[in-house]
């Protein structure tokens, strides 16, 4: 809570950036905090549980014990034809039985002969059982299954949300720092040309210089000035697409303020962040991978539904018996002698309905299982392709890094050069413009190096927990 107070009081309290002239940085690490408790992609995967949650606790109340009463009456001309009164309790179970009891009481003129009772009314108790079709597997059993499957999809798909957005936000927080670094470089070109500038424009001046280097220095200070302009609006929009991952509590948008700066020691430190969380393609277990942890759990809901379609080719056969009785607080007055049963039958000829959902069934499973096996050589080889790229620009990084030395070492020798009357302007700026190339190469490689890193990190698998306050249910994220 307190950094949280502290990040809002940086970035909205214009008056203190009014007063001080000093630049926040804003770690990756801080960023990603924020990113990970506030935006509206992380709460909204958070959303897909709890509708997960929902559901099954609705396929859970297929279970749920029910009492029904119905009552029908009739009277016309002062006669009392019938007044029918029927009361239930049904309890279902996990297999296709269900246990009720009832009681009727029925009286009238003009009452059917069979729903005659006794002057008390008459109670009955007993069972219904499917022994064919709805017994080992019915549509209640099959969708609380399915259900509990749902929920641990939809933790892996929570999984793959949260880190999608994390890995875009990573993303953009690299190109903010590499924008900021090239802002940086073409800012101390442009005062190493400005200094230049004033000093060939005094040479000229005493007769020490001829105009020509003048105007070529000009060009060249007006060249920095333009690349520095384009380099602070591509800062400034950098910036606008960093805010757009930053949010407060309340859904509030934060926009960065121009004293929020990048932490530049996140190059420096960035080895020693990621070393243990970089994946080692060998010993990774693409098992664990929420998309494949997804689509099995997809796979496993499918199974089910082939088995619930599989059973619906049986014959539908339903038996019930019900003991009759109207002493019910008496336990012997419940009988074989006084019953009520029932059997229900009913067989289709050609089943092509039945056969058809089964095979649309079989061709599903099909499906996941080519997507699944696809899923599985994608994610391998993109780690394998990872691993072997990381390597690749680490040694491009460390050839650029010495380009850069060199022709640093270069230009220092050509402008000592050129004030002993040695050289001349165009060979300088041709060598400032060389190392402006290779220092803006640089930037490039480091970005995409660390990119890369967090492109790993990112295929690990989240551990994600709630932890309970007094007050709310926070969530915290491990990387």
């Amino acid at each position: 809570m307190k950094n949280y107070i502290l990040f809002t009081l940086i970035l909205f309290s214009s008056q203190i950036f009014g007063q001080e002239d000093i630049s926040k940085n804003m770690s990756l690490t801080e960023y990603l905090g924020y990113v990970k408790a506030f935006h509206p992609i992380v709460k909204q995967a958070n959303l897909v549980i709890n509708e997960s949650e929902a559901k099954l606790l609705k396929e859970r109340g297929a279970f749920d014990p029910k009492f029904e009463m119905e009552r029908s009456q009739k009277n016309f001309k002062g006669i009392e034809y019938y007044d029918k009164l029927n009361a239930s309790f049904k309890i279902p179970t996990w297999y296709g039985i269900e246990f009720k009891g009832n009681f009727e009481d029925n009286e009238g003129l003009y009452l059917n002969p069979e729903a005659s009772v006794p002057d008390n009314g008459l109670y009955s108790v007993g069972v219904s059982v499917s022994v064919a079709q709805n017994l080992l597997i019915n549509k209640r059993m099959a969708m609380l299954k399915q259900a509990k499957l749902y929920v641990n999809q939809a933790k892996a798909d929570r999984t793959i949300l949260v880190n999608n957005i994390l890995f875009e936000a990573t993303k953009t927080y690299f190109n903010w720092l590499k924008a900021y670094n090239e802002k940086n470089v073409y800012n101390d070109f442009l005062d190493n040309a400005e200094i230049r500038f004033k000093g060939i424009k005094k040479n000229y001046e005493v007769g020490e210089n001829p105009a020509i280097d003048t105007l070529e220095a000009r060009i060249t200070l007006t060249t920095r000035k333009l690349d520095f302009e384009k380099a602070r609006i591509n800062y400034i929009k950098s910036s606008l697409e960093l805010s757009n991952f930053l949010w407060l509590d309340d859904n509030t948008p934060i926009e960065i303020k121009d004293n929020i700066i990048p932490d530049i020691r996140t190059v420096n430190n960035i080895d020693d962040y990621y070393a243990p969380l970089l994946l080692n393609s060998e010993s990774f277990n693409l098992e664990n991978h929420p998309k494949l942890q997804s689509l099995n759990f997809k796979y496993e809901s499918l199974i089910i539904d082939k088995r619930l379609k599989q059973n619906s080719l049986l014959p539908k056969i339903d038996l019930q018996y019900n003991f009759l009785s109207e002493t019910p607080e008496v336990v012997n007055s419940f009988s074989t002698s006084a019953y009520k049963s029932g059997f229900n039958i009913s067989i289709p000829l050609f089943l092509r309905k039945e056969r058809g959902e089964v095979n649309l069934t079989k061709i599903k499973l099909q499906n996941t299982e080519f997507e699944m096996k696809a899923t599985k050589v994608t994610i391998k080889n993109k780690i394998d392709g990872i691993s072997q790229e990381l390597e690749s620009y680490t040694i491009q990084n460390q050839y650029t890094e010495s380009m850069v030395n060199d022709y640093e070492t270069m230009l220092n020798a050509e402008e000592r050069k050129f004030f002993l009357g040695e050289s001349s302007l165009f060979l300088v700026n041709s060598r400032e413009s060389k190392l402006i190339d290779a220092k803006l190469l640089l930037k490039p490689f480091t970005q995409v190096y660390l990119s890369f890193k967090e492109a790993l990190r990112i295929l690990r698998k989240m551990k994600y927990r709630p932890v309970r306050s007094n007050t709310r249910i926070k969530w915290k994220w491990k990387l």
